[in-house]
């Protein structure tokens, strides 16, 4: 999904006020990772990452991965946290993070 600076701008908003959902330890990437995300990223459609400890181009990868993983976008990405959005058109306002935060 391309978008545009200004859905990015207010996405990067909304992702300011949130705690990350998932933590990513040493293991990596694991299939039980993949669920939790899939499953935050129905509910929540807008999660933030905690990343592992590495170089910007190993968790630039790792960001990546996920996100083509959870066939989500990948908003941004700034230290050891990545924002994920996938749209979920039937998804429950009370746990939606862009439904909440909507003008």
């Amino acid at each position: 999904m391309e978008l545009d600076n200004a859905t990015i701008k207010r996405l990067r908003g909304i992702g300011h006020e949130l705690k990350p959902i998932v933590m990513i330890g040493n293991k990596g990437i694991t299939p039980t990772i993949i669920e939790e995300i899939n499953r935050a990223l129905t509910d929540h459609e807008l999660i933030k990452v905690k990343l592992p400890s590495g170089t910007k181009q190993e968790r630039d990868v790792i960001g990546a991965e996920l996100a083509t993983a959870a066939k989500a976008s990948l908003v941004h990405s700034i230290g050891r946290m990545a924002l994920l959005l996938r749209k979920n058109p039937n998804a429950n306002p009370k746990l939606s993070n862009l439904a909440r935060h909507a003008q």
